[in-house]
């Protein structure tokens, strides 16, 4: 059984250690803002240095910007957990404040929803920002799918389909909307064999 003196001196080494990550995650965030308004217009500009890093197949430089991004969430966050805890957390925020407006195509790590006409189907993009799953551990940000028309045929039959790590032979240029329509275009030729799927109704009112 731990003594007095013992577990006094425990907490003397948790904080520590406390203080030593206190400091280490200070260094590396200095250079970034800390309050709202500046970190929005630091994260905007992340996401135009990202697009034409992923443009110009620079994916190391675009890892490094996604990492930053989540340093910024986290100095917004006091360098706690939780950073896309919910829509009120810091990353969840600055995502959704520099998503691509309505009807605009999303550069590369910004959040978007557009339609694309391609293989043969219509469908609505959902696309991830430099937040979205596994953006620090994917060359390429995932995305989902939706059928425009349950009458017409798609890629599953319950009219959705997520891609996320998906991998491609890169393209100079590639923009989000091409990469999907790309991605779109390979699944339809190698996993369906070139035959969409028939879409069940019941799945497609949920």
């Amino acid at each position: 059984m731990m003594n007095g003196d013992q577990l006094g001196f425990d907490a003397l080494l948790q904080d520590a250690d406390t203080d030593n990550a206190t400091r280490v995650f200070d260094r590396e965030t200095a250079h970034l803002p800390g309050t709202w308004a500046e970190a929005l217009t630091c994260h905007r500009q992340q996401i135009a240095d990202h697009h034409a890093a992923m443009l110009a197949n620079e994916f190391e430089t675009a890892m490094h910007i996604r990492q930053e991004a989540y340093l910024l969430a986290s100095k917004l966050n006091g360098g706690r957990h939780g950073i896309l805890a919910g829509k009120d957390a810091p990353g969840c925020k600055l995502d959704a404040a520099a998503s691509a407006a309505k009807g605009e195509l999303p550069l590369w790590g910004q959040s978007g929803s557009f339609v694309v006409d391609t293989a043969g189907l219509t469908a609505r993009v959902e696309m991830g920002g430099m937040f979205g799953i596994g953006a620090t551990a994917m060359t390429y940000l995932g995305f989902s799918v939706r059928a425009a028309d349950s009458d017409q045929p798609f890629l599953s039959a319950t009219g959705y389909r997520s891609f996320l790590g998906v991998s491609i032979p890169p393209e100079q240029g590639m923009t989000p909307e091409g990469f999907v329509q790309r991605v779109i275009e390979i699944h339809v030729e190698k996993e369906l064999n070139d035959r969409l799927l028939r879409i069940d109704p019941d799945f497609f009112k949920r």
